[in-house]
C-alpha cells in the first residue's frame, strides 16, 4: 500500500514496528496464550536450524520495552526518510535488510549457545547509519544528540553513536558493567550496510558524495565542487504555479517568499525547497512533489512525471 500511494518506506516501516509492539503489549496482558517473543525471536543455539531461519527476520519487529523501540524508530524515521529520499524505495529496503540480518548474524556468530531471545530493530537502524555514512556522510539531519534536537551531520551522529557502543562493549568486557543490550548486533548492523551500501546506491536518484572532505563545519565538499553546484543553482523569480495560474496556500506562499530571500545559499535552498515540497502539490497532475537531491544541488519534482515539474 505504502508503495502504491507513494508514501515513505522508512515511515511505514515504522508504523509497522509500533502495530507489532501494540499486538505484543495485547498479548502480554494474558488476552492470548501465545508468545511472540518465544516464537519469533532470536535465539542463537537453535538459530542454525532450517526450520527457525524465520527467526533472522521476525525478530526484529519485536521489542521488549517502550523504550526500546522509541530508540529504533527515531533512528528509522530522522535518519531512514532522508537516506529514503537519497536513494529510493528499492534500495531502501535492501538496506534496511541487510542492517538487520547483519546484526543477528553478528549476535549469533558471536553467542553461539546462548538460550537468551534476542529482539529489535537495532540492527537495522544502526544498518541505516552505517548506509548513510557510506554515502553521504556530510549531509544534516535533525537528530537529537546531547539532549539538543538540530541539524547534525551524519558522520557527526554516527560518531557519537558508534562511541556509545564501543565504550559500552569495553565496559562489558572489562567486567564493570552487566547489560542485556545486543552492542554487537548493533556493530554488526552497522558495518554490514557500511560496506555494501555504495555499491547499492549506484544509479540511485542521488549523486553519491564522493568528498573526502569532512570537517567540523559540515562542509560538503572542496570549494571548487561547491563553486560548480552554486553555478547550477536555477533561478527562483518565476515558480510552476505563478506560471500555471495556481494559487499557493498561505503557509506554502510564505515559505516560497522566505526562498526567495535566502535562498542563495546551496544549504539555505535546500532546507526551504524541502520545506516547500511538503506544502505543495504538482500544478499539473495534482500529484505529491518530491524534493530531489542530486550532489548538492536541490530540485522540486512531480512524483508521477519528471516533466510536470523540475524546478528551479
Amino acid at each position: 500500500m505504502a508503495w502504491k500511494q507513494e508514501t515513505s518506506i522508512a515511515l511505514a516501516t515504522v508504523l509497522s514496528l509500533l502495530l507489532v509492539t501494540f499486538y505484543q503489549m495485547i498479548i502480554n496482558m494474558g488476552f492470548l496464550d501465545f508468545s511472540l517473543v518465544n516464537s519469533l525471536s532470536i535465539i542463537p543455539k537453535i538459530a542454525n536450524h532450517p526450520d527457525q531461519i524465520h527467526r533472522f527476520i521476525t525478530s526484529a519487529w519485536l521489542h521488549g520495552s517502550w523504550l526500546h523501540i522509541l530508540s529504533n524508530i527515531v533512528v528509522i524515521a530522522l535518519a531512514g526518510v532522508p537516506l529514503e529520499q537519497r536513494m529510493g524505495k528499492r534500495r531502501w529496503i535492501l538496506v534496511y535488510f541487510i542492517g538487520l540480518l547483519g546484526g543477528n548474524i553478528a549476535w549469533v556468530l558471536t553467542h553461539p549457545d546462548s538460550i537468551s531471545p534476542t529482539l529489535g530493530a537495532s540492527g537495522a537502524a544502526f544498518g541505516i547509519l552505517g548506509a548513510y555514512m557510506a554515502c553521504w556522510p556530510n549531509d544534516r539531519i535533525e537528530f537529537p544528540l546531547l539532549f539538543f534536537i538540530r541539524a547534525w551531520p551524519v558522520w557527526g551522529i554516527v560518531a557519537f553513536r558508534l562511541g556509545i557502543e564501543v565504550w559500552n562493549m569495553y565496559q562489558i568486557e572489562a567486567g564493570q558493567s552487566v547489560t542485556n543490550v545486543a552492542h554487537m548486533a548493533h556493530l554488526g548492523g552497522f558495518m554490514l550496510a557500511w560496506i555494501l551500501a555504495r555499491p547499492i546506491a549506484r544509479g540511485a536518484p542521488s549523486e553519491l558524495d564522493d568528498s573526502s572532505d569532512i570537517s567540523i563545519a559540515g562542509s560538503t565538499a572542496s570549494k571548487a565542487a561547491r563553486d560548480a553546484a552554486t553555478a547550477k543553482m536555477g533561478s527562483l523569480e518565476s515558480d510552476p504555479w505563478s506560471e500555471a495560474g495556481v494559487g499557493l496556500k498561505e503557509e506554502a506562499a510564505r515559505i516560497l517568499k522566505r526562498l526567495r530571500e535566502e535562498g542563495d545559499e546551496l544549504e539555505t535552498r535546500r532546507a526551504w525547497l524541502e520545506e516547500l515540497a511538503e506544502q505543495v502539490i504538482c500544478p499539473v497532475c495534482d500529484g505529491e512533489v518530491h524534493a530531489v537531491i542530486s550532489g548538492q544541488n536541490c530540485t522540486l519534482k512531480c512524483a508521477h512525471s519528471k516533466n510536470h515539474i523540475n524546478w528551479p
